[in-house]
């Protein structure tokens, strides 16, 4: 192991963190697989307006189903944000890197749960992004601008990687998310000799298969780990909470670049996931985001393992 100044910096820094944080969960829930462990990490938490989901839904109706989940629609919206980490062996996979410091007050916590979890960044092996928003990306890059995650191999959809790259996205992205183009092609840019590109139906890690879910974002994937009923999928942000998106899957989010295409991605999802049986892990889900899914009126409900 090369020890660098970095290295010992950040080593320090992250047990003076997790020696003054409270003892709270930071690993929320895990799982086994055989010899293959999955585990959530919590970033934090998103503050987000409720009109940049709920703005193009149905308002009538919209309040009767948020009313059942207790959720107060002129209030802001507090989603977590869920890393899962894959350890098998030598392996060390994160899906997703987090938000960093400089995108949300209340995220970018990954640091600590690293540490409080025993993890050293270093030692992660692969970083595998499911797509380039903020709170997936950022977190790539440390304060010193240089690879958080210095020893992995970092691998992102082909599609979703060229579309940050372009420098054409900045002006059709919108305003509302220009400065997430701006700052996933800063970041991309630093470790685009480290990144593998992925595509739909490759295998990036032994019995881990890439799946094409644009909508959220053009080159969104998920991933599934194992096959048959006792397989696991890391949705990202295919399926982006636990609530209106299991409740109505056809309705529209402002949260989706395309929100059409994200509409019919989930609708398909979930006819896979309930069809097969599968475990979820989502990004923005509840109680550590690792769960099941079952049909129940005219969606779903989201069964948290924890």
């Amino acid at each position: 192991m090369q020890i660098t100044r970095r290295r010992l910096m950040a080593s320090a820094t992250a047990t003076l963190a997790a020696s003054a944080l409270p003892r709270r969960g930071w690993t929320q829930t895990s799982l086994m697989m055989g010899d293959t462990e999955i585990i959530t990490l919590s970033d934090g938490w998103l503050d987000l307006p409720a009109d940049f989901i709920f703005g193009p839904m149905p308002q009538d109706e919209l309040a009767a189903i948020l009313a059942q989940y207790g959720i107060d629609p002129s209030a802001p919206l507090t989603p977590p944000c869920n890393l899962t980490l894959l350890r098998r062996g030598d392996t060390l996979a994160l899906f997703d890197a987090g938000a960093g410091t400089q995108f949300s007050p209340n995220a970018g916590t990954l640091p600590d749960a690293l540490a409080t979890a025993g993890i050293d960044p270093f030692d992660i092996t692969h970083v595998i992004f499911t797509h380039g928003h903020p709170d997936h990306l950022w977190g790539v890059l440390d304060d010193f601008d240089e690879p958080f995650f210095g020893n992995a191999e970092h691998m992102m959809g082909g599609v979703e990687f060229d579309y940050w790259m372009d420098e054409g996205t900045v002006a059709s992205i919108g305003e509302a998310r220009a400065s997430f183009a701006v700052g996933a092609q800063r970041r991309l840019e630093v470790i685009a000799d480290q990144v593998t590109r992925i595509g739909d139906g490759d295998e990036v890690l032994p019995g881990v298969v890439a799946g094409l879910t644009a909508g959220h974002t053009p080159g969104h994937l998920v991933f599934t780990i194992g096959d048959g009923s006792d397989a696991v999928m890391v949705l990202g942000d295919a399926i982006g909470n636990d609530h209106i998106a299991f409740a109505r899957p056809g309705w529209i989010s402002g949260s989706d670049q395309d929100p059409e295409a994200a509409a019919a991605t989930r609708m398909r999802l979930f006819d896979r996931i309930t069809a097969d049986g599968l475990t979820v892990v989502g990004f923005h889900l509840g109680h550590g985001g690792i769960g099941t899914v079952e049909a129940e009126g005219e969606g779903y409900t989201f069964r948290p393992s924890a």
